[in-house]
């Protein structure tokens, strides 16, 4: 099981995610924490579930599995693949969704390559005019 890096972060939202069956698995209320700032992530998860699953009669596309809680007990919790995670996304309505798809590639590709894709050799500068609107 790999280990490392289990919490990801986006845009300063801390992303749970779990090594299984050779791949990450992010906890489904973190992305929608994220995506939508929601002060209660598992109730909008419940209604995402009942509109997009449940009416329309389709199957789940995420997993049950067993993490640490704040009280440090395992607890089962919604769990998808970055296949499934994208699939989530569509059904959320955010002006983060675009930006979360692009991290999410990345990281996946992070994780094939088995090493950071972002370095300050290919890291695109911000341009000296941008730059300049930004501090006024």
């Amino acid at each position: 099981m790999e280990t490392k890096n289990a919490l990801v972060v986006f845009q300063n939202n801390k992303i749970r995610r779990i090594w299984h069956n050779t791949e990450w698995y992010f906890l489904v209320v973190d992305v929608i924490e994220a995506l939508t700032d929601s002060p209660t992530p598992r109730q909008y998860l419940g209604k995402v579930k009942d509109r997009e699953f449940v009416q329309l009669e389709m199957s789940p596309i995420w997993v049950q599995l067993k993490l640490p809680a704040e009280d440090r007990k395992l607890r089962e919790t919604d769990c998808a693949n970055t296949e499934s995670m994208f699939r989530i996304i569509q059904s959320i309505p955010s002006p983060k969704a675009e930006p979360f798809k692009q991290w999410l590639a990345r990281v996946e590709t992070e994780r094939e390559l088995g090493k950071s894709i972002v370095s300050e050799e290919n890291y695109l500068k911000m341009p000296e005019k941008v730059k300049r609107l930004g501090k006024r």
